[in-house]
């Protein structure tokens, strides 16, 4: 069978501004109907490897083929990229935990991403070292058409966008509701139900107006991420500024580089070189970190090679514009025979977002919190035609349903033994504080 990439044409064009070029793609994809962009990719390489980051960013304009199952998500997955062997983009919403578990999810959802969806693009563009390269059908596409798009690429890109009412978000707890359910996951800890577990709160706002690929260009300048993404599925968007990488393939490896330890940016260099110094050695922060550690290395050992699994790095501190971050690396080499899902089944969702053991920590995370994930805690990414991918967690992002007005985010951490309710909710308000910034939008906290 002959495979789809090698029918695509190709058209490369000099890049002149590349934050105009990005901006401008953004709108782009938000017009599509259907489609993502991914940016800055290119800014975390791996740690004791050669891999640089595969683009400066990639779009996905427009849709051919669509993998939307209903059920079976991931063997339906598996048969879409048998028969597509193309760029394929996509996503892994949180709640695809109730097919590989026994598990279910009852919690509100307001926004209604369907649990998986990923298509073959109409046409692709990746960007490296500023020239972009524009990928097609020319029985779908022309050149013609390629050009009128970088037309529209290089144009001048102008926010003149204003919110003239103020968005105020609110959370389904009180905070003296969310001080108290941490204290009763303390409890379950104590009990040795589970080690750690990730409780998150949405922050959600009714009847909001607003342009997402606007939103989202506010957010990336704002909070530059090696793993942003904009994804829209029907009226359905997402404004991501992730810096965590879920996993990522590169032909027999794997990779995996949880987050777990946070701390805020300080206002001069050497308070901020001091808080970094304090995260590196804080033991809560540490042993946060460790555990999920300790859990990536056995989900990957059910796929790995014997004895390939290893920590390329433990608890290394990563700054980023509003935060710095304690990231771990673990990679295996994997087993022969493998289907392309098998890396999502062993791991998916990733330990950083549920807690340890893991089974026991999505039970708990279904019982206290208060809304459904959806597509926060899932991951977003592509495979290449040879079967590579790359992934990232949904975190430090807006969710938005445009028919409906309803826009949020999720924020939460890790909480174990140690943890200090006043602490954890000020990390979540840490964590936030890109996204209100981008809105010059408030929190309503209700005690």
């Amino acid at each position: 069978m002959a495979t789809f990439a090698l029918m695509r044409k190709s058209y490369t064009y000099r890049v002149k501004n590349l934050e105009r070029f990005a901006s401008n793609l953004a709108l782009e994809v938000e017009r599509a109907g259907d489609g993502i962009l991914l940016r800055g990719s290119d800014r975390f390489p791996i740690p004791e490897t050669n891999l640089a980051g595969r683009f400066q960013l990639a779009a996905a304009i427009g849709t051919r083929s669509i993998c939307n199952p209903l059920s079976n998500h991931f063997d339906e997955l598996d048969e879409f990229l048998r028969m597509n062997k193309d760029w394929v983009f996509g996503y892994l919403g949180y709640d695809l935990k109730n097919q590989i578990e026994h598990l279910e999810s009852k919690q509100p959802d307001s926004i209604g991403f369907p649990d998986m969806f990923f298509f073959t693009p109409r046409i692709l563009v990746l960007v490296n070292n500023n020239t972009a390269e524009f990928q097609y059908y020319q029985n779908e596409t022309s050149q013609t058409d390629i050009e009128k798009l970088i037309d529209r690429l290089d144009v001048d890109y102008n926010d003149v966008t204003e919110y003239k009412v103020p968005i105020v978000f609110q959370s389904h707890f009180t905070y003296t509701d969310y001080l108290k359910t941490i204290s009763a996951v303390k409890q379950h800890i104590a009990r040795g139900d589970v080690y750690e577990m990730n409780l998150c709160q949405e922050f959600f706002s009714h009847h909001v107006h607003l342009s997402p690929s606007i939103t989202f260009n506010r957010l990336y300048q704002k909070s530059p991420t090696p793993f942003g993404a904009f994804l829209r599925v029907n009226d359905k968007f997402l404004m991501c500024a992730s810096p965590e990488r879920y996993l990522r393939r590169d032909g027999k490896w794997l990779f995996s580089q949880p987050i777990k330890g946070t701390a805020p940016r300080m206002a001069t260099e050497v308070a901020d070189s001091i808080k970094i110094e304090r995260l590196k050695s804080d033991p809560k922060e540490r042993a946060e970190n460790v555990m999920i550690v300790d859990l990536v290395r056995n989900d990957l050992s059910r796929i790995a090679k014997r004895g390939s699994v290893r920590v390329n790095e433990l608890c290394g501190i990563y700054t980023f514009p509003q935060v710095h971050q304690m990231i771990s690396t673990v990679s295996c080499e994997l087993a022969d025979g493998l289907r392309p899902t098998e890396p999502f089944r062993v791991t998916f969702p990733m330990g950083s977002m549920t807690g340890a053991p893991k089974i026991r920590a999505m039970e708990l995370i279904e019982h206290f919190e208060r809304s459904k994930r959806g597509l926060y805690s899932g991951a977003v990414g592509y495979f290449m035609p040879n079967s590579d991918f790359d992934f990232n967690v949904v975190i430090r992002s807006l969710l938005y349903n445009r028919n409906n007005g309803y826009l949020s985010f999720t924020v939460g951490g890790a909480i174990t033994f140690k943890s200090q309710p006043e602490a954890e909710y000020r990390e979540c308000l840490v964590k936030a504080k890109a996204i209100l910034e981008t809105l010059n939008a408030k929190i309503n906290v209700a005690e």
